[in-house]
């Protein structure tokens, strides 16, 4: 643990006791017309802190002698920021009524989907397919030096001849997606009736098809186009990337998926009843009984969940909630040795303290365990340079940027590109850097940081999606930011964003993504 300028932690709290911050004002980002770059992660440094007035010195001395015993007992690992700390707020305004998506909800309207595919059809089978492989065509990527990873191309590769097996055997062909028909129908489903998107299909780890279309952030804003490099909050997909860090983090430490969770729980917060029946494995398929009717996940809240219990019979049945993932980062914590669970700080902090530490240990752990070993560096929860913006659909006005999210880490608040999804995905799927493909398969197959998994004649497709709309305590506006992903067979991975609702009815991003793949699915 580094101590430097630890004697002033409770110090500035104390000022921020008698004088808390406004909410930091969510900038707009500038109106050069630059693509993200990937940049390396660089830590911040301590700030100054500024003598705070109006505070009893022996009161706040004792705090910070306190505070410096539990940072040298039972903190590792993680550098706490004085200035951090009287900044921060557990449930900042601009997160505490923002929605997410409903998981795996079966109860999503189907009929706009079914709309959009009908159209598609009948786009794709009359006059007007000339013009979507037209748009098509012009789909390369733009700004190539800011792409890292390999170059997609405006048509699939195509597959290869059959090759005998052993013994000469011919191997039967298998159904396939046809990645050209499927990427043509999306274009021709979505082009009119979303603000912009980014598509791409890697196989094997190579980019083999992509689609980028209209505005990032539209000419209201900083006039930026989509391309797969471009960051945005990734919603809900980031349980994908939590569930994957939790793996591997079980996994090293020996952990059971069936392992109770209390046992790696803060010692101070209360546990309620059926507390201790809860498992890994059921916070990682949202079956852990916990029913909180809302999207909250912030570190307050989940301690009085927890404290409230959960009911006996409710254990076990699928209930779509943020906090199981929001805990995973407070367990990880824990059990990477980050904090001790016994760890209490003087009361007026010790909230915030939990809050820092364990965000910062969960964000940490992903950077160097999850996004290292695919390539990835510079995904953040906080709002990167120039990302994607939600908007409305028709399009109307200023787009939304959703700002620092780090309150909601473990089931939201990643902001990443295309390009780095599918590294992630492919790295976990398909090798053993993150670890062993046999455990990446078995927990995909159980379900962990994955919504849906649906059996074609394909093969079986594992998909998570998410969705992020602006809301305040009176109303939902329309601007959405939405994405999905699915792990789907012969090697093949797909990542989709797009920035605002699809049509006026708000069709579901996730299901026209699965319907249109088994709608062009080749038999042989």
């Amino acid at each position: 643990m580094k101590f430097s300028k630890m004697w002033k932690v409770a110090l500035i709290v104390g000022a921020a006791f008698y004088a808390m911050p406004a909410v930091n004002a969510q900038t707009r980002a500038g109106a050069k017309n630059e693509e993200p770059k990937r940049a390396t992660v660089k830590r911040k440094a301590p700030m100054t802190a500024v003598r705070a007035t109006k505070t009893n010195d022996k009161a706040v001395a004792a705090r910070s002698s306190q505070t410096r015993a539990v940072l040298a007992k039972d903190v590792r690992g993680v550098t706490v920021d004085a200035d951090a700390v009287a900044r921060h707020q557990i449930n900042p305004a601009h997160i505490a009524n923002a929605v997410s998506d409903e998981g795996f909800d079966e109860n999503e309207a189907a009929a706009p989907v079914r709309a959009l595919i009908t159209k598609s059809r009948r786009t794709m089978r009359g006059s007007s397919a000339a013009a979507v492989r037209a748009d098509i065509a012009k789909m390369t990527p733009k700004a190539k030096a800011a792409i890292a990873r390999p170059k997609g191309l405006a048509r699939a590769v195509p597959t290869g001849p059959i090759t005998p097996g052993p013994g000469g055997i011919t191997t039967p062909p298998k159904p396939r997606l046809d990645v050209n028909a499927f990427g043509e129908a999306f274009h021709a489903a979505v082009k009119d009736n979303v603000a912009g998107y980014a598509l791409r299909i890697g196989k094997n780890g190579q980019t083999i098809y992509t689609l980028q279309w209209n505005w990032a952030q539209t000419p209201t804003d900083a006039s930026l186009g989509w391309n797969p490099g471009r960051r945005m909050h990734i919603a809900s997909v980031s349980k994908l990337i939590t569930a994957i860090a939790m793996v591997d983090l079980l996994q090293a430490k020996n952990i059971s998926y069936d392992a109770k969770i209390i046992n790696y729980l803060p010692t101070h917060w209360q546990k309620g009843p059926n507390i201790d029946d809860i498992t890994f494995r059921q916070l990682l398929t949202h079956r852990s009984g916990f029913s909180t009717g809302g999207s909250s996940s912030n570190y307050v809240f989940m301690k009085s969940q927890v404290a409230a219990g959960v009911s006996s019979n409710a254990i076990g049945s699928p209930d779509y909630e943020n906090m199981n993932f929001g805990l995973c980062r407070i367990l990880l914590a824990v059990i990477n040795g980050n904090i001790s669970k016994n760890a209490m700080f003087p009361a007026l902090i010790n909230n915030v303290m939990w809050d820092i530490i364990t965000t910062q240990a969960y964000q940490q752990y992903v950077e160097d365990k999850v996004f290292a070993p695919a390539g990835v560096s510079g995904p953040d929860l906080d709002k990167p340079n120039n990302p994607a913006r939600a908007y409305s659909w028709p399009v109307s006005g200023g787009g939304w940027d959703s700002g620092n999210l780090r309150s909601m880490a473990g089931g939201a608040a990643w902001h990443m590109s295309i390009n780095e999804l599918l590294a992630v995905m492919h790295t976990y799927r398909r090798t053993n850097k993150i670890v062993p493909m046999s455990k990446s398969q078995d927990a995909l197959d159980a379900g962990f940081g994955v919504d849906r998994i649906t059996t074609t004649s394909a093969g079986k497709l594992y998909g998570k999606n998410g969705l992020w709309r602006d809301c305040n305590p009176n109303s939902c506006s329309p601007r959405t930011e939405q994405s999905d992903v699915l792990f789907m067979p012969d090697g093949m991975d797909i990542a989709v964003f797009t920035n605002s609702p699809i049509g006026p009815n708000a069709a579901s991003l996730r299901n026209l993504v699965r319907d249109l793949y088994i709608a062009n699915i080749v038999e042989p």
